[in-house]
């Protein structure tokens, strides 16, 4: 069974809400103090109200980091296919894009929780992939 962790149990980066471009997707930028508690390129566990997606970390054009959506599947995350939970999660929080968020580091480079301002949450951390069979995905997908 997974370990439950509180949010105020964890360290939480506050992070940004922001417009994708020019688009109405959000995307959600990690402060520059923040950029080494988060992996560059990796797909990762994220909770949104309680429900563990993936998401990629993102080295955007002007060197930031940030997350541009949050999907079903590492698959569906890495290319970036299939519904956004993130923009449901936005719309569903009712947060404009401007609005800072709680970015929770539950366990570094694996798992983390968005939560909006003002809320509490109890993360229950899902088990870490057998690094074999992800190997072997990956190379099924033609990561590699």
């Amino acid at each position: 069974m997974p370990e439950s962790v509180p949010s105020d149990a964890v360290d939480s980066v506050r992070a940004t809400l922001e417009r994708a471009g020019r688009t109405d997707r959000p995307k959600v930028t990690v402060p520059e103090a923040a950029r080494d508690r988060f992996p560059r390129g990796e797909v990762v566990r994220l909770s949104l109200g309680g429900a563990v997606r993936h998401a990629t970390v993102e080295l955007a054009i002007d060197d930031s980091l940030e997350i541009r959506g949050a999907y079903d599947n590492a698959r569906m995350a890495r290319e970036g296919e299939g519904p956004n939970r993130l923009a449901e999660w936005a719309d569903e929080k009712g947060l404009d894009f401007g609005r800072t968020v709680h970015l929770d580091v539950v366990e570094e480079d694996f798992f983390y929780g968005l939560r909006a301002p003002g809320e509490r949450a109890v993360y229950r951390v899902p088990d870490r992939p057998d690094e074999g069979l992800a190997d072997i995905a990956r190379r099924t997908e033609g990561d590699e």
